[in-house]
């Protein structure tokens, strides 16, 4: 499996045994979840640009082909959630290693239960492909909500290698 960016200082690698601990996804009123459609990239991009706003993603026409030719990108493992005016609030970008790229919910949008909807999402399509586990790698500092969401989850940190 390709790795993502090596681990940073503070990055952590967590994990979710694909069990009987998981539970359908609840998608808030007025929100909807639909998979990648070819006209979304530069909405994608456009969120994950300002969720993160680290740069590290580069301008769209650098980083559409290396997501899109990225021999672990299926359009299928892209979960968008829609808003009620069609905007896009939060998008699920995963590979097809059962890994979570990139968790990302837009700031009018937090708080409703959306991120982990999407998560759920994930691992029921996962455990749907056959794998029995999902992974991501987070940032214990700068994403500590993001951390409590994994672990009410039931994620629980591996090691970076495993």
């Amino acid at each position: 499996m390709p790795e993502p960016r090596p681990p940073a200082l503070n990055d952590i690698r967590l994990r979710k045994l694909l069990d009987e601990t998981l539970v359908a996804p609840h998608w808030p009123e007025g929100f909807a979840m639909r998979c990648f459609e070819p006209g979304d990239a530069r909405p994608l991009h456009a969120l994950l640009s300002e969720v993160f706003d680290d740069g590290t993603d580069g301008p769209f026409d650098e980083w559409w082909p290396r997501i899109s030719d990225d021999p672990e990108f299926d359009p299928a493992l892209c979960f968008l959630v829609i808003d009620a005016k069609g905007r896009l609030a939060a998008a699920a970008l995963c590979w097809t290693s059962a890994f979570v790229k990139d968790l990302a919910v837009h700031p009018e949008a937090r708080g409703k239960g959306i991120g982990e909807a999407l998560m759920w999402q994930a691992f029921a399509t996962f455990r749907d492909r056959g794998a029995v586990h999902v992974d991501l790698k987070t940032n214990t500092v700068e994403n500590a909500a993001a951390i409590r969401l994994y672990e009410r989850l039931g994620m629980f940190e591996v090691d970076w290698y495993s």
